[in-house]
């Protein structure tokens, strides 16, 4: 698939994808003789799964160093697994944070529906 293809598939925009290729985050990109890229359903799972991090709260350069380690081969499989735990904690004490955030803004909404009721007195 091109760029524009792909960008469709993965739902970034052709200047994003292009930017990621720049940085190192897709790497082995095919090139046609035209010197037109060429994505392949590899590239979209691995562009989904980095889109996925990114959504997560991953900083660009720990993408970017896993996307290195990842490139570097099957030696760098415990300092890949290493950064997911680390990311993947952070990620568990974020969730647990907003949630706490949440039941004090439902207690909040709560409060106002039993004013607007005129069930309980300000």
């Amino acid at each position: 698939m091109n760029v524009k293809e792909f960008a469709e598939r993965s739902g970034l925009s052709p200047h994003t994808i292009r930017y990621y290729e720049s940085i190192g985050l897709l790497t082995d990109v095919t090139r046609l003789p035209n010197g037109h890229r060429c994505f392949g359903d590899r590239d979209l799972e691995w562009i989904e799964f980095v889109c996925r991090l990114k959504d997560t709260g991953m900083p660009l350069g720990e993408i970017r160093e896993y996307a290195s380690l990842r490139a570097a081969g099957d030696s760098t499989l415990v300092e890949r697994k290493r950064l997911l735990e680390a990311h993947a904690a952070r990620l568990k004490s974020e969730i647990a944070t907003q949630r706490r955030h949440l039941r004090k803004l439902e207690d909040k909404i709560a409060t106002y529906d039993s004013w607007i009721d005129g069930a309980c007195p300000r």
